[in-house]
């Protein structure tokens, strides 16, 4: 399947079970104010606001915006053209909002290198109302290192993949870049990393792509996951709850969610735990709702209250 939606498409309402007008996706406009300043790195090492910066990486590599303070806030900033992270977070008490973060490319489509929109260590992180495209790995990953414990909100967001528009460095015109708009990695045991994800827009996760399973989310190892009011729509997966391996097993309830054209809805993987899925909304499009690998039956399974979706609204 390809991506159909443009990028007008960044705002529309559903209405799930309770009848209640939900939005998913960006609210308003992310990216930059007037004027903007332009610079080409940006390394944040004091607490305060940042915002109103054009950061053209120039196809450089490393983390783009790299913060290691606690308590900063990064607003109304574009961040792109580049062969590393958009974001790298290493502080705690972080809020990323109103962004555009697109076009961080690695290695080629054949040959598949990370390049994450944001990623770093969890830590009472929130990124609201963002909006992340056009990258050769996820658009949002933590923790790549798996050297961290905390908390992560995703919240307003539109977290997208698409073909390109012109040819880049490794990429030619048409081709698919990006694994995943979620990815988690934790440390293996311990108190349980908290991820939060609501209200969210995820589409375009489809084949042809540089990975098997392209899935919107990829929920796995140790975490509490809790995804609610999220639209996806033209992907290959929609989610992937994956359960016990070398490095833990995730914990996921997706609420009030709706899911549209896609292969498969929900992969329930090695017989997770606990999974729950509670009013899902299916679309048209939809080949597959929930398909079980590695173990039919899993532990705490929940699949109530699925009811048609309605049709998205433009």
């Amino acid at each position: 399947m390809r991506n159909t939606i443009s990028l007008s498409f960044l705002l529309f309402s559903v209405c799930f079970a309770a009848d209640t007008p939900q939005s998913a996706g960006t609210r308003g406009k992310a990216g930059t104010l007037e004027n903007p300043k332009l610079v080409h790195r940006l390394e944040i090492t004091k607490p305060g606001v940042y915002e109103n910066f054009r950061v053209d990486a120039q196809g450089k590599g490393g983390n783009i915006v790299k913060i290691t303070a606690d308590d900063v806030t990064l607003r109304n900033c574009e961040i792109f053209n580049g062969s590393g992270n958009g974001v790298g977070v290493f502080g705690t008490r972080v809020v990323i909002e109103n962004c555009r973060i697109h076009h961080l490319l690695s290695g080629t489509f054949e040959e598949q290198h990370d390049a994450h929109g944001i990623t770093g260590r969890w830590g009472d992180v929130t990124i609201s109302n963002c909006d992340i495209s056009h990258i050769s790995g996820d658009c949002v990953q933590f923790d790549p290192d798996r050297k961290s414990r905390g908390s992560l909100t995703i919240e307003h967001c539109h977290l997208w993949a698409g073909p390109l528009e012109a040819d880049a460095p490794g990429f030619k015109v048409g081709q698919s870049p990006g694994e995943n708009a979620f990815d988690s990695k934790t440390m293996p045991d311990g108190e349980r990393n908290k991820l939060i994800i609501r209200h969210c827009h995820m589409h375009g996760w489809s084949q042809p792509s540089q990975i098997q399973n392209r899935a919107a989310l990829n929920l796995k190892e140790h975490i509490d996951a809790q995804v609610s009011h999220c639209v996806f729509d033209d992907n290959e997966i929609a989610i992937r709850a994956r359960g016990p391996g070398g490095r833990g097993d995730a914990r996921v309830t997706v609420e009030d969610c709706a899911i549209y054209r896609s292969e498969v809805g929900v992969r329930v993987e090695d017989k997770i735990e606990n999974l729950k899925l509670l009013r899902t909304g299916w679309g048209e499009g939809v080949k597959s709702r929930v398909e079980f690998h590695g173990g039919k039956n899993p532990p705490g399974f929940e699949n109530t209250g699925e009811h048609e979706a309605p049709r998205l609204s433009p």
